[in-house]
């Protein structure tokens, strides 16, 4: 199966009730990917959950046997470590971790193997680490070894990242399952990502106030949405839901639909795909993005920012335009031709990312110029935009 490379908007309207949506979201739901962290599928001493694990494999052989496809991303290596080495706690030094993951991976990968045996399912390991998804050709690969496992030989694939050599210092984690999840709901171009978590979805304050409510549909992630789990006094998160939240915010930008639910409460995903209201559902933004647009966009970290005027924001959001010399303001950082940049209004706020064809250095020299005074500065004009619309992704409309 070829990447899609046409966009296409989702069938349900945004205006339409959530009950609706619900229900056209399951229906057209052909490819799923489901995410559950490490307190879903372990007791709190760290050990696997079996129990828990049968019932999982039990969920995903029942959806699978309507047709759909499953990928599955797990956390729980470390913690299973922990566990099987009676360890008083997570190690802090990185070799003993990554060993600890190690020992871990190879009781949880056990697990499941086992429990999806019992229904006749066959699992496979990806392990993944943040250079494979920002390298195009090693993506690519991924995405390739992936869809063989789905397609071709109806697997389920199971997905950590590579907890044994990630290392944040040199860009190679992911920072948290969640995001790695939506990167891989990305790169699969699924319809759906669904978070199993320890709490039963988005509540309107602290889940455990009595006058908190679940919200069973967000619309549009917004920071509205962002400070319902924030505190108030500091502005830091509170708990784990915000990296949930920018996960959903990667998966709805790039036009499918996330759910946050509760993976401690068994049939959750046989209610989902029946379009029963289960957790928080997320509503994707507009048409599907392309999936060249979803790698560059959505994958990548940024090497910097660019900051622009606001007639180059509106061109760029409203009409489609390619981001000129003239509309730039200002550079944050340093990067070559070919990295990925933010784009960011004069408040600081990113909109759009996007690869671009001037240095940092270049663009400082040549920003607020026409097109025809490139030349005269730099000695030659190799390119009129300094983002072509075509290596341009908006990420957040105003």
């Amino acid at each position: 199966m070829g990447e899609k490379t046409s966009e296409t908007s989702a069938t349900a309207s945004p205006s339409a009730s959530p009950d609706l949506i619900r229900r056209e979201i399951a229906t057209e739901t052909k490819l799923l990917v489901v995410k559950v962290g490490t307190r879903v599928v372990t007791h709190p001493d760290g050990r696997l959950n079996q129990e828990r694990i049968a019932q999982l494999a039990e969920e995903i052989h029942a959806v699978r046997a309507t047709g759909r496809k499953v990928a599955l991303v797990s956390s729980g290596a470390v913690g299973a470590g922990v566990g099987r080495l009676g360890l008083p706690g997570r190690p802090t030094n990185l070799a003993d971790l990554q060993a600890v993951a190690a020992i871990g991976q190879s009781l949880l990968m056990q697990a499941y193997d086992e429990h999806f045996r019992n229904h006749g399912d066959i699992v496979g390991q990806i392990l993944l680490t943040a250079d494979v998804i920002e390298n195009r050709t090693s993506y690519l690969n991924a995405r390739n070894t992936l869809l063989a496992l789905l397609n071709r030989f109806d697997a389920v694939p199971i997905i950590n990242e590579n907890d044994t050599v990630a290392v944040e210092e040199l860009r190679m984690t992911f920072g948290d399952n969640d995001r790695l999840a939506a990167l891989v709901t990305n790169l699969l171009q699924a319809d759906l990502l669904v978070l199993l978590s320890d709490v039963e979805g988005l509540f309107s304050g602290d889940p455990s106030d009595p006058q908190s409510q679940l919200i069973p549909l967000v619309r549009k992630i917004d920071d509205s949405v962002f400070a319902l789990v924030r505190d108030k006094k500091t502005g830091l998160s509170k708990g784990g839901m915000e990296s949930k939240l920018r996960a959903a915010q990667i998966v709805t930008t790039a036009g499918a639909n996330a759910i946050i639910a509760s993976g401690k409460q068994p049939g959750a995903l046989k209610k989902i795909i029946a379009g029963e209201p289960v957790g928080t559902l997320f509503f994707a933004q507009g048409a599907t993005v392309k999936a060249r647009k979803r790698w560059f966009g959505l994958s990548i970290q940024p090497r910097g920012r660019i900051i622009v005027d606001a007639g180059a924001r509106q061109a760029i959001e409203k009409r489609g335009k390619s981001l000129l010399p003239a509309g730039v303001v200002d550079v944050v950082g340093q990067f070559h031709k070919g990295d990925l940049v933010s784009l960011c209004d004069c408040d600081g706020c990113e909109f759009a990312r996007g690869l671009t064809n001037y240095s940092a250095e270049d663009i400082r020299r040549i920003r607020g110029l026409r097109t025809r005074q490139i030349a005269q500065v730099l000695g030659w004009l190799p390119y009129e935009e300094i983002i072509h619309r075509d290596n341009l992704l908006v990420t957040r409309s105003a």
